[in-house]
């Protein structure tokens, strides 16, 4: 049989379900890569990246490899890229930050360097699937897999890469401790104590306590109503400064408007009498 022919028969060995899943995935894995370069927000990138590792996810489940599947959306979707996520919406990224290079020239060796990834990539898979003769066949899955995806993996993992296993695990460790040795800023005046800071909130004429919430003893209960002080004026320290320096209209209808009423009365009642 001639190399095109077995490899017409290796290649229709494929199942319809796996066929149909790898040109539904595939795209959307491509398309989500693609934006994730192009992209110019960071939580944006994020996003696509997440998107990008469910369609692999997926590729290895349809491929028998529910171990890789099931790392690739626990481990790197669900617990690495969430945390980086996190940490760029708690942190605020603004989308100016991505335009700015910091390293001239640093975009053009990473495509530099992709391109070269890729292709050793490309050709160690090449020359582990591609016979001489130029037919497309698996080595060793069979074997491997006889007892089990995980079993198999975790065979060859705790066993022939020990050693490279444990020399990644160290690397992680101390890029991690090197991230946090370059985040960590010393202080440079002394934190302040608590007698400190009561003294410097007096001296700067503030109340001994907390001043009341907005609406409270007031005739409607808003965020923007102040709130009332013991001799009847308001407390402008209780309304935020951003409702402040909008014009509020009391409200003319519903229960807000009888109870400010009522309140009213009640006060030009008391007036009277007095």
């Amino acid at each position: 049989m001639s190399a095109p022919a077995e490899l017409t028969t290796v290649l229709a060995a494929t199942s319809t379900g796996e066929a149909i899943t790898f040109w539904v995935l595939a795209p959307l894995a491509t398309i989500a890569a693609v934006m994730m370069v192009l992209s110019r927000s960071a939580v944006h990138a994020a996003l696509f990246l997440a998107g990008v590792m469910l369609s692999l996810a997926g590729l290895y489940a349809a491929q028998d490899a529910p171990f890789l599947a099931a790392v690739q959306v626990i481990v790197y979707t669900g617990a690495i890229l969430m945390l980086f996520l996190f940490v760029l919406m708690l942190v605020g990224v603004d989308s100016s930050d991505s335009l700015v290079e910091t390293l001239r020239g640093q975009r053009v060796a990473a495509f530099i360097v992709g391109l070269g990834f890729a292709a050793l990539l490309m050709g160690t898979i090449a020359s582990a699937v591609v016979e001489s003769d130029g037919s497309v066949t698996s080595v060793g899955l069979d074997e491997v897999n006889a007892e089990g995806n995980v079993v198999g993996i975790a065979r060859l993992l705790f066993t022939d890469y020990l050693f490279a296993f444990e020399i990644t695990s160290a690397l992680l460790i101390t890029a991690a401790l090197g991230a946090m040795v370059l985040a960590h800023k010393e202080r440079t005046v002394p934190r302040a104590t608590q007698r400190q800071l009561a003294r410097a909130r007096f001296m700067q004429g503030g109340t001994p306590i907390a001043p009341p919430g907005p609406g409270v003893f007031a005739g409607r209960n808003s965020t923007a109503t102040p709130a009332l002080l013991p001799d009847g004026s308001d407390a402008e320290s209780s309304v935020s400064t951003v409702l402040r320096a909008q014009t509020y209209e009391p409200p003319t209808e519903g229960p807000s408007a009888v109870r400010g009423a009522i309140t009213h009365t009640e006060t030009d009642a008391e007036d009277g009498h007095r």
